[in-house]
């Protein structure tokens, strides 16, 4: 976040936008504090040693991962908010499903690499890191692009940069193949949600002129299709490519009953190790004691058979709303009886 971003920072540095300029550019020693305090946010976020070094040498990239980390697991436990595993990623649990090829780490995985994909495809754009801008359109220079907001995500500068960051595709481990596989796909479905955005500047409205850039697709809609790709994730093993000598994933060797033996796509999910139920606690989730459902939606699967208790409140809430001019909204309190459900120990 941008609190902890901050964190250390002398508070000279904090600008509020209304100093002269004979204040810039930054003294030595004002660098040299906001050198520290990006470093110290990369040394935090427990890296690799060649991600620690991409991330600090461009002060943008430690803000930017943390925004990505927060904004991935937003949306995963959005789109798990009606299941029995509903993306509980505290202490022990995210470590023990990192250490498994479920389809739930695949999930984890996509929406991880989509997030930093988007995260920093945006960063650009918003003129927060120093080694890119805008999206360089054809035949629009980043100078008019700014002039006319015309500035383009840099989905280009984002895929090279994640791609770097992940690594080189792994040749033997069929884990490491899997996880590359997948961080892959959630990149993919950034990139099929560019969509391109116009705008016209001319006398009276007039389209003399029209200014056109590419953006990505709300984050939201991103976490809903890789949620799709979750529910039709497919089951592989691992062969050798013949041609090559290196690994190929590909359909189990033994045919699995309720498992499709489809050759897996590049666009697809894949996992390896058959889910556990998340009914109950365990290394992997809390399991869905006193988790809190909806009778006529999730109740049945997610008490898993145990039943659900039934509890009734009295609440309290703004009702017959009204706009009065000008300009405020004037509301009615109402109150109503509603029963809350949670699932059964």
């Amino acid at each position: 976040s941008v609190a902890e971003f901050c964190e250390g920072i002398s508070p000279v540095l904090l600008l509020t936008g209304n100093e002269p300029l004979t204040i810039l550019p930054l003294t030595s020693e004002m660098e040299e504090a906001a050198v520290k305090a990006h470093y110290k946010v990369c040394d935090r976020l427990k890296l690799e040693k060649k991600q620690r070094r991409m991330c600090r040498r461009d002060p943008g990239v430690a803000e930017t991962l943390m925004e990505a980390i927060s904004m991935s697991a937003l949306e995963c436990q959005y789109q798990f908010r009606f299941e029995r595993w509903n993306c509980t990623l505290e202490g022990r649990y995210r470590a023990s499903l990192l250490k498994r090829g479920f389809k739930e780490t695949a999930f984890l995985y996509a929406i991880s690499s989509a997030g930093l994909t988007h995260a920093m495809a945006k960063a650009c754009s918003a003129g927060r890191m120093e080694r890119c801008t805008c999206d360089e359109a054809p035949d629009l220079e980043n100078r008019e692009a700014w002039q006319w907001g015309g500035c383009g995500d840099n989905l280009k500068y984002s895929n090279k940069f994640v791609k770097e960051f992940l690594g080189r595709k792994p040749n033997k481990d069929l884990r490491a193949r899997v996880d590359f596989h997948n961080n892959l796909v959630g990149m993919k479905v950034i990139k099929a949600g560019v969509e391109t955005t116009c705008k016209c500047h001319g006398v009276s409205g007039s389209c003399t002129v029209r200014t056109c850039w590419r953006q990505l697709s709300p984050f939201h809609e991103i976490g809903k299709q890789l949620k799709q790709k979750y529910e039709t994730s497919l089951k592989v093993g691992s062969t050798t490519n013949e041609a090559t000598g290196e690994g190929d994933i590909s359909p189990p060797k033994k045919s699995i009953p309720g498992h499709s033996d489809q050759i897996p796509r590049t666009t697809d999910l894949v996992y390896i190790d058959d889910s556990p139920s998340f009914c109950l606690m365990s290394r992997y989730s809390p399991g869905t004691s006193g988790r809190k459902c909806y009778k006529d939606k999730n109740c049945d699967s997610i008490c898993c058979g145990r039943g659900h208790n039934t509890q009734s409140r009295v609440v309290t809430r703004p009702c017959q709303c009204q706009v009065r001019w000008c300009c405020y909204v004037e509301c009615k309190q109402c109150t109503q009886r509603e029963e809350v459900y949670t699932c059964k120990d």
